[in-house]
């Protein structure tokens, strides 16, 4: 007897510097949104490339499910690696399979892992986070 999966709804999110990516997985046809906006015409070009990496190393599995992205907050190229680490953890999810989770882990740490680092908070009475007032001697 054969296991059915049955039309689960995966709920991801993903973070990196001030973005905040949520990301919806059901069973489809391998339609994905990023805000509304089909990932065959999403723009730029570098960050669309960047959201499909999870969606290259999954294969087949990418193809049987549909995925809807919202992404707040944050610059373009932020946004874009946000999203790819809630596809890439809502992929994990649905298929339940560690193998897959391994495959993203070599290729790409941060597909599983946030990274952490943010812009370092700005001090008061100086113009950036680690300037020092210029001292003259004469």
């Amino acid at each position: 007897m054969t296991a059915k999966k049955e039309n689960k709804t995966v709920h991801t999110s993903g973070k990196r510097k001030r973005a905040v990516a949520r990301a919806t997985l059901e069973k489809g046809k391998g339609n994905v949104k990023v805000n509304d906006i089909a990932l065959d015409v999403y723009e730029p070009k570098l960050a669309r490339l960047k959201i499909m990496e999870p969606l290259i190393i999954a294969g087949d599995l990418a193809k049987e499910v549909n995925i809807k992205v919202t992404v707040n907050g944050g610059g373009m190229m932020s946004g874009a690696e946000a999203a790819k680490l809630a596809v890439a953890r809502a992929l994990v999810e649905y298929s339940g399979k560690s193998d897959l989770k391994d495959r993203f882990v070599d290729y790409d740490r941060t597909m599983m892992v946030a990274d952490v680092r943010y812009k370092e908070a700005r001090k008061p009475n100086i113009s950036k986070a680690r300037a020092k007032r210029q001292k003259s001697y004469r």
